[in-house]
């Protein structure tokens, strides 16, 4: 085991007068398996939990402390135990081991105090209580695409299970984890569930080969069902609004639907154009530059300590419209087609909505939810990785597999250069409950940016 604690604020950078000062903290090398990574940070801070060879990397932050888990072994992802850690009491561990019947993946609860095994094949899930050592299991999950969710408040828990040819959804209470209820759905193959928010709808849609969205109610009663259209694929991704008002379904059609909390009824749909014609939106184009090198910085010292001296700089334009963007037509010998909107986010205040289109997807849409209309595209130089908001203001932060973070929010648009060594390419990222720090994430290497929310207030 190794704990490395760094030093943040060591790289700083000013982007503009709207933006808060970012500071960085200095790339550390990690691991990753089949180009995934499998860093997290835990609910509670006081437990960390990771297969049983590992590296376990805390880096401590303004306000708590990110925890970051990194197995090391990538072939003991099956039949391997599990070991956990208290930062608390450094002397305090334990070991779970499943037996032979082996272990592909573990969570935690939300109040951090259980973690939840998978077992191999999905044979069943066991909840193991780190405070009183009770063990429960859970038979029949499903293996699908979101098979267990847990309500905004902690305390149920949904399972998708699969018996005798049926789709059913378990609800479990997780103080004691005992079934509240449990009930078939009218699914042919279901592919995800997730709950509303306020924790008094649940969404099971459907596989691809079936438009079908249900919103079931607490103790199982169906509220309604709603399908787009027939004989063609469906739903590709679902989420809530934070507020529980509004449903959004991306589904293959290249469009979003999107329901009222009211009557289960489409309000509007979104529509993702190659071209944009209104000039209510914004088109942020990003364009990149090559740096003007002086001859100072040409020397053997500088080019073996830096490797930022030739990164390629970039920037927003605003594009007047009409605007075109690159489309790519998926292949229909492939599975899995480029096609559809996959990704949907809505802001901490339910005032956006971003979202993504496969077929084009170097482009970011933000859409206005009060007015219901375009507010923004973001055209970027490389297909969009990942983007996700700030949990506590309307600011969007995304990336594109380069050496740059780029920030949305309504007052703007910046791209910032990450001033890591060794050529950091941002592969994913994620933000603190805070909103206060993001961690960016490359295929070997980890760095935090910290936000001076402070001067931001002022």
């Amino acid at each position: 085991m190794l704990a490395l604690c760094l030093t943040p604020f060591v790289l700083s950078q000013k982007v503009t007068d709207r933006y808060p000062t970012l500071n960085f903290s200095p790339a550390d090398h990690v691991s990753c398996r089949n180009n995934k990574q499998l860093c997290t940070c835990v609910p509670s801070q006081s437990f960390t939990c990771s297969p049983a060879q590992f590296k376990r990397l805390t880096f401590e932050g303004v306000t708590s402390w990110w925890l970051v888990v990194v197995p090391l072994s990538l072939s003991l992802f099956v039949s391997l135990s599990l070991q956990v850690w208290s930062l608390e009491q450094p002397d305090w561990h334990c070991k779970i081991d499943e037996g032979s019947i082996g272990l592909v993946s573990s969570r935690w609860s939300p109040d951090g105090r259980h973690i939840l095994n998978t077992t191999e094949f999905h044979l069943r899930v066991t909840v193991w209580s780190l405070c009183t050592k009770a063990v429960s299991y859970i038979k029949y999950p499903k293996a699908c695409q979101k098979g267990i969710d847990f309500s905004r408040d902690g305390c149920y828990m949904a399972l998708a299970e699969r018996r005798d040819c049926k789709d059913y959804v378990s609800v479990f209470v997780c103080d004691d984890w005992h079934l509240l209820r449990h009930f078939e759905t009218e699914t042919q193959d279901l592919a995800g569930l997730e709950w509303s928010p306020n924790g008094c709808v649940l969404a099971v849609w459907d596989s691809c080969l079936e438009y079908k969205v249900l919103l079931y109610s607490l103790d199982g009663r169906l509220l309604s069902t709603y399908s787009a259209y027939e004989w063609s694929l469906g739903v590709k991704a679902l989420t809530w609004s934070p507020s529980s008002q509004f449903l959004a379904i991306g589904s293959y059609d290249e469009k979003v639907r999107i329901l009222n909390h009211i009557t289960w009824k489409k309000i509007t749909e979104f529509e993702h154009p190659a071209t944009i014609n209104s000039p209510k939106a914004v088109v942020y184009k990003e364009v990149e530059r090559k740096p003007v090198v002086a001859n100072d910085d040409l020397s053997l010292h500088n080019i073996t300590m830096s490797s930022t001296v030739f990164n390629t700089q970039s920037k927003y334009e605003i594009c007047p419209p009409p605007v075109q963007f690159p489309v790519v037509k998926p292949d229909p010998d492939r599975a899995n087609p480029k096609i559809g909107v996959s990704t949907l986010a809505f802001s901490s205040d339910s005032r956006y909505l971003a979202t993504k289109n496969d077929s084009i997807a170097s482009v970011v849409w933000v859409w206005d939810m009060q007015r219901m209309s375009l507010e923004a595209v973001l055209e970027q130089t490389s297909a969009v990785r990942c983007f996700q908001w700030d949990p506590r203001r309307p600011r969007l932060a995304l990336c594109t597999g380069n050496t740059k973070l780029y920030l949305w929010s309504p007052t703007g648009c910046v791209s910032v250069q990450v001033p890591a060594e060794g050529g950091f390419q941002v592969q994913s990222l994620s933000w603190h409950s805070s909103g206060d720090s993001l961690m960016l994430l490359g295929k070997e290497q980890l760095c935090l940016c910290y936000m001076d929310t402070d001067q931001e207030d002022k």
